[in-house]
């Protein structure tokens, strides 16, 4: 096999940079799209639930429109970990209430829509971190250390290393605006 047929082989279009400094084939890139999409929905859902009530883990009555609190209901409930107390003091404030359904809206948008992907993934990592930190110890979990919080956070800083957004989003348009290629973190 010469030199130039190896070039010129099926498999070699497959290792295709997408990504600064990172080989990604497009299916890879692809499948990280998929999973930004999933993960976005998870949030973008999650706000709509307690916003509305949808009934799912929200009855209606309990749904932030009708007065309930998105935060009081996990925080208040917390009876495990050094910081229960914390917890406690913090579950129902209204500025608890916003900043937990502004996130899971923020996290969600940039998500589908590809942009911010840094931005979403340190303050939904911060999030997760702060809810698993709510359950730790987490009771009943068959591992002591590692539960949806830690993998949707590792799920969150991988799309925004990755650049997911490129791929089916925004998120290359995103990067030639004028202001973001000054300050590089809101890619």
């Amino acid at each position: 096999m010469t030199s130039a047929s190896i070039h010129h082989s099926p498999a070699n279009h497959l290792e295709h940079v997408e990504a600064p400094g990172s080989m990604l084939t497009k299916t890879a890139a692809r499948a990280l799209a998929v999973l930004r999409y999933a993960t976005g929905f998870v949030f973008l859902w999650a706000f709509a639930d307690k916003t509305f009530g949808l009934g799912y883990s929200t009855p209606s009555a309990k749904a932030w429109i009708n007065g309930g609190s998105p935060t009081k209901g996990f925080l208040a409930n917390v009876d495990v970990g050094p910081l229960q107390n914390f917890f406690h003091t913090i579950a129902g404030t209204w500025y608890a209430n916003w900043l937990f359904m502004l996130g899971l809206l923020g996290i969600g948008l940039a998500l589908t829509a590809g942009i911010g992907l840094r931005i979403a993934a340190a303050s939904g990592t911060l999030m997760m971190a702060g809810m698993w930190l709510a359950e730790f110890p987490p009771a009943g979990s068959t591992n002591p250390l590692i539960d949806y919080h830690i993998i949707y956070a590792a799920v969150l800083i991988v799309l925004a290393l990755a650049y997911a957004g490129h791929t089916w989003g925004l998120g290359r348009s995103w990067a030639k605006l004028p202001f973001v290629r000054r300050n590089r973190w809101l890619i």
